[in-house]
């Protein structure tokens, strides 16, 4: 079985091909470029250069979020077209399980986080089951980043912490603040996702896939506009 991954939901972008026992190929850039241009032609030289067509794919795994409100749209909208237009299936896996996962093996919890603005964080814990499997111990969400370490701290019984994605520096000063010597913080290479994974996860779970059309983003949040014209239009009824 042959799965493309796509990620797309941060600044990183990240392509794969994996089968049951082998990543095949794997593209990953984080050069802040537009993923609206690149992805389609970052897929085109993946496949090309492994001499594949499209035809020859039994399924896509996408990353389908949280992160950049456009750059998940985008990767969820591709994936559906192409599983669409191919006849085969398509898994949303979570941007913040994608991350998690380049800790697998790691004993302390694992805390993937990206920023979501005013003191806020995408974010979940997670526990890892040895070198493959991750538990999760406390569910994906958007929260304010002090209110979210003393739950994750006193749900962790003392273990460290270890915290991985690109946004973590920009709060790092709060966490160790905070957390004092119980944080660890990822080398810069284990911050990134990996296609890889998304592809890996997806190969267990493609026999339960829905019709494409059923995968939705998950935004954890209503956008900045949306909430604004909500706000609006609830004010004057």
């Amino acid at each position: 079985m042959r799965v493309l991954a796509i990620d797309t939901s941060n600044l990183v972008l990240s392509v794969a091909v994996v089968d049951e026992s082998r990543v095949l190929a794997e593209m990953t850039t984080n050069l802040r470029k537009n993923h609206s241009v690149r992805l389609m032609d970052n897929i085109s030289l993946l496949l090309d250069e492994l001499e594949l067509s499209p035809q020859e794919l039994d399924g896509i795994a996408v990353a389908k979020g949280p992160g950049s409100y456009t750059g998940v749209r985008i990767g969820v909208a591709t994936a559906k077209s192409l599983a669409w237009s191919l006849g085969i299936p398509v898994v949303g896996i979570s941007s913040l399980q994608a991350v998690a996962l380049n800790a697998c093996g790691f004993t302390g919890g694992i805390v993937p986080c990206f920023d979501a603005r005013r003191g806020q964080v995408y974010t979940a814990l997670y526990q890892s089951q040895g070198m493959n499997r991750l538990t999760e111990m406390a569910a994906e969400q958007i929260i304010l980043l002090r209110e979210w370490l003393p739950l994750i701290a006193a749900e962790t019984a003392g273990r460290p912490l270890l915290f991985l994605g690109d946004d973590v520096a920009l709060h790092r000063e709060t966490i160790v603040e905070m957390l004092g010597e119980r944080a660890l913080f990822a080398p810069s290479a284990f911050n990134h996702p990996r296609a890889a994974h998304l592809g890996w996860l997806a190969i267990e779970r493609i026999e339960q896939a829905d019709d494409p059309h059923s995968l939705l983003p998950e935004y954890l949040q209503v956008a900045e506009a949306e909430a604004k014209w909500l706000a609006k239009n609830s004010a004057t009824k």
